[in-house]
């Protein structure tokens, strides 16, 4: 909640209130909900040119000429980023490109927490195994997939067909390119009601060229994630490198920087409420035409499970990073990964309650079956009931796979043990111990000890009702009882040990394992290959972890793949159903990792009853919240003697500096580092998170409270020039201040 403590400055303050509330739209956001696809984007153009939007369909998406889609890229299979200059220099968000940052770093050379800024191309550093993809043509090939599907087949044939179709318009659309650079993935939308072809271009050469201090690019850390108002610098640079034809090509000290068919201009100018965005990235996953029993088994049963054992995990590194800078560095980027999970889910359970979205369902779920009932077609009067049967089906299983991942698999030894073991059999010893240096690289067997303990001692009793989906308990299972019954485990170093003792269980099990200590585990693998494996298999750990991998993939995931083939049948014909139901509804594909377009207007919100937020941020919010004291809020002291002379320079407006601002778009995970634009298609901030109270979007878009939030370009430019003193690389750049 912002507030003004200082009484001289209250009436001005609530003055400046008054008059931004003022300039805001006096109606709602209409009709900003949607996931887009380029291809399609000309049906939304008169909507988006009312909003103010000035260029057309092709300026968006076009495959003759040059366009906005060829200046985005997938970032490493998990963010986006965007190309912002004829150089190749490429910008993302900071969360996106920390675990590079991470990767470079040491105890000598702590990038993550003074940053880092190549002077020159020599100093920019390699990054093995990440990489970017293009767009370059998407395709709707809904008859040629389901070319030759009839009523009359079974849905196993069915599907056997559509993959063999699917297979030879891939084969069809990469014949002459270089697979290793060149791929097609053909998705579908609605439920499998249509499918589109999206042919990509991977680059491998992708090297880190700058990040701020992560007091800046990570500012009000796991306190203001998901947060308004919000101060963060989220951003990293990175340049795409290409071979000297221009073409994607592996890494080689004679790679030159790509020349990108198009980058971005830069636009200075800011924002004010009311302006027209559009954000064009690689939304991840939403789930918008799901039944109301999904949405109740996620808000009061899953969540809570989930976040509950993410705090227990939290809680331990949390406490072990702060008295060590090692291992404050080893465990920055899973910290950020367990936690940033764990506070979207308790925004999107909230979002949900506070939303209706429940009742929601079920009220369109009673209309629909009214209709249903009228319109006497058996396949829609069933269709609601058997959904929910198989609901009720799905639901142990589910949870069980789900606590299995949150608190089995979340213990880095075990699963250590298990991908040691997967990467051994399938890639050999050489891939396995440049797996196990990986893994130790970033290892602290204290943390890992504690987690092990407090996971598998909430994890065994939540599962109580739910006994036979655990190792050993039912009669077709021949593994051990994994946890309960380890002492049987043919070891002889293990005694005989209580059921449910987890603390001497894991004290056991951390003080025989070879997989906890580095020089054992590497003598280990340089054994003959077949007693490498061997002794693997042999490790207590292995041992342990087996059996309720075994379980899982033998018992759970069959029955859950079993049950979920049959939703997804259901749900090819629900959409359809719900189409006819609802004619004047305009439904778009949910999100599954392509690009899309999403647009909006820059818009403050109202969380609670008689608070407002404004859409813009600015460093003073920086300075209320710097706190040498406290990690996530100690800044720079470089950025503080810069704001105590105000040396603002050209980034100024209206005597400080933009941050961060918030608008309608909307956005999901896999839209970190997505350009946000304006209605000139110039780059006026990088998006990087939601509002906490409208993390419920992936099922429900809220547009009284659902907002993105991003950085402010005109913020990352200070930064740049002011912190990274990067001149030469804003000397790169096209900035348009007009």
């Amino acid at each position: 909640m912002l507030q003004i403590s200082k009484s001289l400055r209250l009436s001005f303050s609530c003055f400046i209130l008054i008059f931004q509330l003022l300039l805001m739209p006096a109606v709602p956001a209409l009709a900003d909900e949607g996931m887009w696809l380029p291809m399609l984007i000309e049906q939304k153009i008169p909507h988006m040119q009312e909003l103010g939007f000035r260029l057309t369909a092709e300026d968006i998406y076009s495959v003759n000429r040059a366009c906005l889609k060829d200046a985005i890229v997938h970032f490493g299979g998990g963010c986006t980023g965007e190309i912002i200059s004829a150089e190749g220099l490429l910008i993302t968000n900071h969360h996106c490109g920390y675990g590079q940052i991470q990767a470079h770093s040491t105890v000598e050379h702590d990038y993550l927490k003074d940053g880092f800024w190549a002077r020159t191309r020599q100093e920019e550093l390699t990054n093995k195994t990440l990489t970017v993809t293009f767009l370059r043509k998407m395709e709707d090939v809904t008859h040629q997939v389901l070319e030759g599907a009839t009523a009359a087949m079974s849905e196993v044939e069915r599907q056997g067909l559509i993959e063999a179709n699917i297979k030879t318009i891939s084969e069809q659309n990469l014949q002459g390119l270089d697979r290793k650079f060149y791929s097609v993935r053909i998705a579908p939308a609605y439920y499998g009601n249509q499918y589109f072809l999206y042919l990509n271009e991977t680059f491998r050469d992708v090297r880190l060229v700058g990040a701020p201090p992560s007091s800046i690019g990570k500012f009000g850390g796991d306190t203001d994630n998901w947060m308004w108002p919000r101060h963060t610098g989220d951003f990293s640079l990175f340049r795409i490198y290409a071979g000297q034809d221009n073409q994607p090509a592996d890494y080689s000290p004679h790679n030159v920087p790509y020349r990108a068919r198009y980058h971005l201009t830069i636009s200075a100018k800011g924002v004010k409420p009311g302006d027209f965005t559009m954000v064009y990235g690689y939304p991840g996953r939403t789930r918008q035409y799901i039944l109301s029993p999904e949405v109740d088994y996620l808000v009061n049963r899953s969540n809570p499970h989930k976040i509950r054992l993410r705090t227990l995990r939290l809680d331990v590194m949390n406490r072990e990073q702060a008295k060590d800078a090692a291992v404050r560095i080893k465990y920055a980027s899973k910290n950020a990964g367990v936690s940033n999970s764990w506070k979207k889910w308790q925004g999107e359970s909230r979002g949900i309650l506070n939303a209706g979205t429940i009742g929601k369902k079920q009220e369109f779920e009673r209309r629909f079956q009214q209709w249903a009932e009228a319109s006497g077609r058996q396949d829609y009067i069933t269709l609601i009931p058997r959904m929910k049967e198989l609901y009720r089906e799905l639901e142990p299983y589910l949870f069980a796979s789900e606590m299995y991942a949150e608190a089995v698999m979340a213990v880095e030894l075990l699963r250590f043990a298990n991908n040691l073991e997967n990467t051994f059999v399938r890639s050999g010893p050489a891939n396995a111990t440049e797996a196990a240096r990986a893994f130790f690289k970033d290892y602290y067997q204290p943390i890992d000890q504690e987690i092990f303990e407090l996971l598998f001692t909430h994890f065994y009793r939540i599962m109580e009702p739910l006994a036979h989906l655990l190792p050993g308990n039912t009669t077709d299972d021949q593994s051990p009882d994994a946890a309960g019954d380890f002492a049987q485990l043919p070891a002889s170093d293990f005694t005989q040990l209580p059921a449910g003792d987890f603390t001497q269980l894991a004290a056991n099990l951390y003080k025989n394992s070879v997989l906890t200590d580095p020089e054992k585990t590497m003598e280990l693998l340089a054994k003959d290959s077949a007693l490498a494996l061997s002794l693997i298999r042999e490790d207590p750990a292995f041992r342990l972890v087996d059996p309720f991998v075994r379980k899982n993939r033998t018992c759970i995931q069959p029955r859950i793949t079993e049950i979920n083939l049959e939703l997804n049948l259901l749900y090819r014909t629900w959409m359809q159903a719900i189409m006819e139901f609802d004619s004047e509804c305009i439904f778009y594909p949910d999100a599954n990792s392509t690009l899309r377009v999403t647009y909006g207007t820059v818009q403050g919100y109202s969380p609670a009853d008689a608070v407002m937020y404004l859409p813009v941020s600015t460093i003073e919010g920086i300075m209320q919240k710097d706190d040498p004291l406290v990690f996530d809020y100690d800044i720079p002291q470089s950025l503080r003697d810069i704001y105590a002379v105000r040396d603002f320079g050209q980034w100024a407006s209206n005597g400080t500096v933009p941050v961060c601002f918030i608008a309608t778009n909307h956005t999901s995970g896999g839209n970190s580092g997505s350009p946000v634009l304006n209605a000139d298609g110039h780059l006026l901030g990088l998006n990087f998170d939601r509002v906490w109270e409208g993390t419920m979007s992936d099922i429900e878009f809220d547009p009284s409270v659902c907002r993105n939030i991003s950085v402010d370009i005109r913020y990352v430019l200070f930064i740049m020039e002011k912190i990274g003193k990067a001149d030469y690389l804003l000397g790169e750049l096209d900035i348009c201040k007009d």
